[in-house]
């Protein structure tokens, strides 16, 4: 079975959206002026919606279950994210938590798709557990940076891939050889 047209597509599509969310993310924190800092993070969760709704796309033939509960993750961080951006987050918990359940479910979808390098789900694992410490915001106080570095080296890594590697083909199982013997047998039997 070969890929389709659309798979290496939709992979393109989500290293850009990838690519686009981390620039505008990185220029949201640090621009002074509150207006353009929240413009451009608002932007990059709109990026972000486009890599889950891509993302969804190349990997819910791996598990459709487990596809629709990161996407849900996902949109979760995202609403969360727009949310605590306009100063209205209706709850405690930081929105990277959800990215965090959600890069950890796109690691086992990588890990199970055979169209990605294995790896890159390690490394997305990696990023997962960094969001997760966000849970704690004393945790997070008392490892920081590394939890923005671990989802910087996943994420990045992810999105390098997404935009300039290749998808591996998606192979058959072969059939099983039938010796001479056996269908010789076969067909002795059906006569």
């Amino acid at each position: 079975m070969m890929l389709t047209r659309s798979l290496p597509t939709t992979a393109r599509l989500a290293g850009g959206c990838y690519l686009l969310t981390i620039v505008t993310g990185m220029v949201g924190a640090l621009l002074a002026a509150p207006r353009a800092s929240t413009l451009a993070t608002l932007l990059s969760f709109g990026f972000y919606l486009g890599v889950t709704l891509f993302m969804y796309r190349l990997l819910v033939a791996v598990n459709p279950l487990v596809c629709r509960l990161a996407a849900g993750l996902s949109l979760a961080g995202c609403l969360l994210g727009i949310l605590d951006a306009l100063g209205r987050s209706p709850v405690d918990v930081n929105y990277l938590v959800f990215f965090g359940g959600y890069c950890l479910l796109l690691s086992y979808l990588i890990w199970r798709s055979q169209l990605l390098p294995a790896w890159l789900g390690g490394l997305l694992a990696f990023s997962g557990l960094g969001w997760l410490t966000f849970f704690s915001p004393w945790l997070v106080h008392h490892v920081a940076p590394y939890p923005m570095v671990s989802g910087l080296v996943g994420e990045g890594a992810l999105t390098l891939w997404l935009l300039v590697g290749r998808l591996s083909p998606v192979r058959p199982p072969q059939p099983v050889a039938v010796s001479e013997t056996n269908r010789r047998n076969t067909k002795q039997a059906t006569l």
